[in-house]
C-alpha cells in the first residue's frame, strides 16, 4: 500500500509547472546580472590586464 500511494505521488510531480520556470528563469537572469557586474567590475578587469600582460611579457 505504501508503494502504491508514493507512485501516485511521484507521478503527479513529473516536470516543473509554468510558475516553477518562471522562478528559475528569474533566479538565472538574477545571477547573470550579478555575475555580469562582478566580471566587468573595475578590479577583475585590471587583474585580467595584468595577467594578459605578464604572459606577454613572459613570452617575449
Amino acid at each position: 500500500m505504501a508503494q502504491r500511494w508514493s507512485e501516485s505521488c511521484v507521478a503527479g510531480e513529473e516536470g516543473m509547472s509554468t510558475a516553477e520556470y518562471a522562478v528559475g528563469t528569474v533566479a538565472a537572469c538574477a545571477f547573470a546580472a550579478v555575475l555580469y557586474q562582478v566580471v566587468t567590475g573595475g578590479s577583475v578587469v585590471a587583474a585580467l590586464g595584468e595577467l594578459v600582460q605578464t604572459a606577454l611579457a613572459t613570452l617575449a
